[in-house]
C-alpha cells in the first residue's frame, strides 16, 4: 500500500507546503518535486482542462519525488472526478462548493470505501490505486480510507453550518474560499473588507477549536506569518499560471521599459 504523505503530516502534527499546478505537464511536477520544499501537489482541476491519463501521469510523476497529491473537484461531477481522482493515486481531494453540513457529508461518503465501517460509496474498481494486487483486499480498503479529505469553506450556507460541518467526523481539512464567499453574499470581487476578513478569521479559529486542519492560500511567504501566529499549519502558496502571468508581466513591462528608452 502506497504511504500517504499528506496524511502521516497529519496524523504527526507536522505543518505541510503545497502548490497549485493547473498544467497537466508532468514535468512541471517533476520540477516541484527536484526542489524537495513540497509535502504534495495540489491539481486544480476545477479550474484546467485534462484528460484520466493526466490523472494517472500527474500521480505517477509525484511519487517519483516522494510527494502527495491533492485534487480539487468541480461539484457538478465530484462524485465521479472524486473516485476516478482517488482510482489514479490522488492522496486527498478537495470539495468545493458545499452550501450545507448535508452536502460536505456527501463529500465525505463519495471518498470513503463501500464498507459497514466507513459507510461510503468508493467500492471495488480495477484503477490505479489497485493494480498491485489489492483491489478489493483489506489493504485496498485502507488505502481508500487514508485519503485526505478537504473542503472548501465558500459559500454563506456553509458558514451559517459551520460548526456542525467541522463537527463531521472523517472531515480532514478545510480551505477558506474568499473569492465565491464574496460572491455568494452579494459583494462580488470584495473578499478583502474587514466585514469578510472577520468571517474568514472565524474559520480558521473555529476549525483550529474543531480539531480539523485549516488550510492557507497565500501567494506570497510574507502572508504566512499571520496564520502562523493564529495557529495555522498548513499553506498552499503560488499557482503555475499566476506565477508564470506575474514574471511575464513584470519582466515583459521591465523590457519594454529598456527598448522605449533607447540606447544610452
Amino acid at each position: 500500500m502506497r504511504v500517504n504523505r499528506l496524511r502521516e503530516k497529519l496524523n504527526s502534527g507536522e505543518p505541510t507546503v503545497s502548490t497549485h499546478i493547473l498544467s497537466v505537464w508532468p514535468s512541471v511536477v517533476e520540477a516541484i518535486g527536484h526542489t524537495g520544499q513540497y509535502d504534495y501537489v495540489e491539481f486544480v482541476a476545477e479550474y484546467g482542462s485534462f484528460d484520466l491519463h493526466d490523472l494517472d501521469n500527474l500521480c505517477r510523476a509525484a511519487e517519483l519525488h516522494g510527494m502527495g497529491t491533492m485534487i480539487k473537484v468541480d461539484q457538478n461531477h465530484q462524485s465521479f472526478l472524486a473516485q476516478r481522482g482517488i482510482g489514479a493515486g490522488f492522496s486527498s481531494v478537495l470539495f468545493t462548493d458545499a452550501r450545507s453540513a448535508d452536502d460536505v457529508r456527501a463529500c465525505v461518503s463519495e471518498a470513503r470505501p463501500d464498507t459497514p465501517d466507513h459507510g461510503g460509496m468508493y467500492g471495488t474498481a480495477t484503477r490505479r490505486n489497485s493494480y498491485m494486487g489489492y483491489g478489493g483486499s483489506q489493504d485496498y480498503v485502507d488505502s481508500v480510507a487514508d485519503t485526505v479529505i478537504a473542503v472548501m469553506i465558500e459559500k454563506k450556507g456553509a458558514i451559517e453550518e459551520l460548526d456542525e460541518i467541522l463537527a463531521i467526523p472523517e472531515l480532514d481539512m478545510v480551505q477558506w474560499g474568499g473569492s465565491d464567499y464574496s460572491m455568494s453574499i452579494g459583494q462580488a470581487g470584495q473578499r478583502y473588507t474587514p466585514e469578510i476578513d472577520a468571517v474568514k478569521n472565524k474559520v480558521f479559529e473555529m476549525a483550529l477549536e474543531k480539531g480539523v486542519h485549516p488550510r492557507a492560500e497565500i501567494r506570497t511567504v510574507d502572508e504566512a506569518q499571520g496564520y502562523l501566529d493564529m495557529g495555522v499549519r498548513h499553506f498552499s502558496i503560488g499557482t503555475d499560471l499566476a506565477i508564470l502571468h506575474d514574471w511575464w508581466k513584470e519582466n515583459g513591462t521591465a523590457l519594454q521599459k529598456i527598448i522605449s528608452d533607447g540606447p544610452r
